[in-house]
């Protein structure tokens, strides 16, 4: 369906202030709104018109891929670091151009340009905001509640002090999934708990906890190559982790385990009807795109929302954008490529905001995703594999680049703005 929508009145009443409204408070919203900020809002006729409302159910933004190690201990890195508040972010700006909403989207309504919002005020209070440019930055929720941001930072740090109070009780502890977060989870957990093998520390034998890694696959990290793979899984057994392949998980018991209750002993049940128990499950297995509260049509099968490679969500109306892990265009999404698609997205938010105000401006600018396997997995506090551009990369450079602090060098930047500067 294609939703016409309302469109700018002209006119006196064309004064009235014009909501450019952004879902989402990760590294996709703030970066956007940063953008439109500095270099968008400041250039359009009657520019104190726009005002950048940013919408997220957290009030911190936080560093998500640096949860495999930050479950373990608060003391793994500065919490100052790994969440900040978001308000405070937007104070260098002029007052009136930018305003926080603390509050989870519940509805789309593209026909009245509207967003209807459950404000985390503790009085279940609902809001409506009407939009005249709207970016849909909602990213994905982890099927853990301790690898992702999935309701707020409240929750995430509850979810972690439970998990934290039942690891030392630990004997046996499942993960599933052979991707990174997977894998990351696993080596963390696994040089926590049973450190490194070398030559005073032969921990094959007997690992004080049990780990076992559940893929599906016949292999885990199926972007990297077959010698980064063998060199990880020897990286995973130094720490005590065994690997289980083409092994899929189909009843997890009792329900909930490991996705509502992250400190139960569970039951696994696999496909072949072999059963295993452990006291601990984590779930690793990808993430789901946070879109439930926009109209189906307007998502494609897996969930994500419909959009062009200049990131214009057509079937919405007019001024609708998806950007980050929810948007279609990008079919690998990470950090590095969400910042990659935002000048594009914010240089086509410019266009079409110039020329509704009557001038003239460039041409399109469409996005293309880089297609060589650019990725890095820490496996615990001093190793990795990796690939950039094609290239296989040293243990030495995954743990500089990224396994020091997962990214945390970078997120001051990106949080304060000064990345887009």
């Amino acid at each position: 369906m294609l939703y016409a929508g309302a469109e700018t009145p002209t006119g006196p009443s064309a004064q009235m202030e014009k909501n450019v409204v952004i879902l989402g408070g990760s590294y996709g919203g703030i970066s956007t709104a940063h953008y439109l900020l500095k270099h968008v809002i400041p250039v359009l006729p009657d520019k104190n018109s726009y005002r950048v409302v940013l919408v997220s159910p957290s009030s911190q933004a936080m560093c998500r891929q640096a949860c495999p190690r930050a479950l373990l201990s608060d003391t793994m890195f500065p919490q100052e670091k790994l969440f900040v508040g978001i308000s405070g972010l937007f104070n260098q700006y002029p007052k009136g151009c930018f305003r926080f909403i603390h509050g989870a989207a519940t509805e789309f309504d593209p026909v009245n340009r509207n967003i209807s919002i459950a404000l985390k005020d503790g009085v279940s209070t609902t809001t409506r905001v009407d939009f005249y440019a709207l970016v849909i930055a909602t990213g994905a929720s982890t099927p853990s509640p301790l690898l992702g941001l999935n309701q707020d930072e409240h929750a995430l740090r509850q979810n972690w002090a439970t998990f934290r109070a039942a690891l030392p009780h630990a004997k046996s502890i499942i993960i599933s999934g052979g991707g990174p977060s997977g894998v990351e989870t696993a080596g963390e957990l696994g040089e926590f708990l049973n450190g490194r093998a070398g030559w005073f520390n032969p921990i094959a034998p007997g690992p004080k906890v049990q780990i076992m890694l559940v893929t599906t696959g016949s292999r885990i990290l199926p972007l990297l190559a077959a010698s980064a793979v063998k060199k990880a899984e020897k990286m995973l057994a130094d720490v005590g982790v065994t690997i289980l392949k083409n092994t899929k998980i189909t009843v997890v018991s009792p329900l909930g385990t490991g996705t509502d209750h992250v400190a139960d002993k569970v039951t696994l049940t696999m496909e072949s009807g072999e059963t295993m128990n452990a006291d601990l499950y984590i779930p690793a297995t990808g993430t789901m795109p946070n879109t439930g509260f926009i109209p189906k049509d307007l998502l494609t099968a897996d969930g994500r929302v419909k959009c062009s490679r200049g990131f214009r969500v057509d079937e919405a109306g007019s001024r609708v954008y998806a950007v980050g892990d929810v948007a279609s265009s990008i079919k690998q999404p990470a950090v590095h490529v969400i910042l990659k698609a935002i000048p594009i997205l914010c240089a086509n938010m410019k266009r079409d905001l110039l020329t509704d105000a009557g001038v003239s401006a460039a041409e399109d600018q469409l996005f293309v995703e880089d297609s060589h396997a650019n990725q890095m997995v820490p496996i615990g506090r001093s190793k990795g594999v990796g690939t950039a551009m094609g290239y296989s990369l040293p243990s030495f450079l995954v743990w500089l680049v990224k396994g020091r602090d997962y990214w945390m060098w970078t997120t001051g930047s990106i949080w304060s703005g000064k990345h887009w500067s």
